[in-house]
């Protein structure tokens, strides 16, 4: 199992409720597939550098999982058929981003 960290932002005209539906189904997905979730935010409404799809903000959330490598190509063509999604990107991470990702966790906690 390899670990992974996936950032997606959601179309801002989304009410709270669709955000909410939309981050449990692909979490749900992610789960049926064999994933443990590690960690999971909601980093809020941003404001783009650059317009897409002529919106200028977008709701920002991340996950941080392990699931087997073959998982990924079928949990993107699902962002890529959502219109719901503006944009997305997963990223592999390797010994030092899982520990630099484990340290920042522990001081978002300190934080709160």
């Amino acid at each position: 199992m390899n670990h992974y960290e996936t950032v997606f932002i959601l179309n801002p005209v989304l009410s709270e409720v669709q955000i909410k539906e939309t981050v449990q189904k692909y979490e749900d997905f992610l789960v049926s597939k064999g994933a443990k979730m590690i960690a999971k935010e909601d980093w809020g409404l941003k404001k783009l550098a650059y317009p897409i799809q002529n919106k200028k903000s977008g709701f920002y959330h991340l996950f941080e999982y392990q699931v087997a490598g073959e998982v990924i190509a079928p949990l993107e063509v699902e962002f890529r058929r959502d219109e719901r999604f503006m944009r997305y990107l997963t990223v592999a991470l390797d010994k030092h981003a899982v520990a630099w990702a484990e340290r920042r966790r522990v001081k978002l906690k300190e934080k709160a």
